[in-house]
């Protein structure tokens, strides 16, 4: 046994990583990546981690799904795929067309769960963020989806028809709501997601829309829903190999770059106190 290294923000744990191309029905080519468990391991649940608005910063590597990839392929033994959205750049590259407002969009979200399919990915979820909720919820409620993790969804693209979609179809449905969002708090909602009967809705005492420094909650809360059989909290440490990462390509995209940014789109509501 070797020595126990703490996990940290930019920690690669072990696990296969291949660059992707997604192709959409429209067209368009799509960059990212796949993560899968190291060795023969096969994937006990698959992740689709649909990105938060790129106008503002959104990409694959915001660094929920950066560190879902780096760390939950050896930490719970599941494949995660991210992408780019149309338009969307990160280092990985930059996904051919052009951000369409949740509209063209949807043909994104397609590629990926074909993608997934295609690959024999098994127990397939999709992880939106902020975003890429709109998108899961408006477009995400496929046959071959078992079900679906919102984080800091602020309800603003989705419509009460794409809440009746998954309110029929049964699939399981968690909202992680941040104590402290910008746009929709716990107690809102749980009213807006009433309409779903089956959602499970949990506030997270003191995060805000971003989850800096909470992000070892939200990545527990999505291997408890996908991966039952794994422990939780995840492990902190880790005694094998380890590599890191640099994020500092991404010094640019801190919140304070977008603030005077305009948001395309239905117009977005603050939640009540978030001023």
């Amino acid at each position: 046994m070797g020595v126990s290294e703490p996990i940290r923000a930019n920690s690669i744990l072990p696990g296969r990583r291949e660059d992707i191309e997604l192709h959409t029905a429209d067209g368009l080519k799509l960059v990212g990546e796949l993560a899968l468990p190291a060795g023969d391991t096969p994937p006990a649940g698959t992740l689709i981690c649909v990105h938060p608005l790129p106008t503002h910063g959104g990409m694959m590597d915001s660094h929920l799904f950066r560190k879902a990839a780096w760390r939950l392929p050896a930490l719970a033994g599941l494949a995660v795929l991210r992408f780019n959205t149309r338009g969307t750049s990160s280092v990985r590259g930059t996904s051919e067309g052009q951000f369409d407002k949740a509209v063209g969009e949807r043909f994104d979200v397609a590629a990926a769960i074909e993608y997934a399919e295609f690959a024999s990915l098994p127990n397939v979820w999709l992880v939106g963020w902020s975003f890429g909720t709109d998108l899961v919820l408006k477009y995400g409620c496929d046959p071959s989806v078992a079900g679906a993790i919102l984080l800091s969804p602020p309800l603003r693209f989705a419509t009460d028809d794409d809440l009746a979609v998954w309110a029929e179809s049964g699939k399981p449905v968690t909202a992680l709501v941040p104590e402290l969002d910008d746009y929709l708090r716990p107690e809102e909602a749980r009213e807006r997601f009433a309409a779903v009967p089956q959602a499970e809705v949990i506030g997270v005492d003191g995060a805000k829309h971003l989850w800096v420094g909470d992000a070892e909650r939200v990545l527990d809360e999505i291997v408890s829903r996908v991966a039952p059989d794994v422990a939780v909290p995840l492990p902190s440490t880790w005694d094998g190999p380890m590599e890191f990462g640099d994020a500092s390509a991404y010094a640019d995209r801190t919140v304070a770059a977008f603030s005077d940014v305009p948001v395309a789109g239905p117009a977005q509501r603050q939640a009540p106190g978030s001023l």
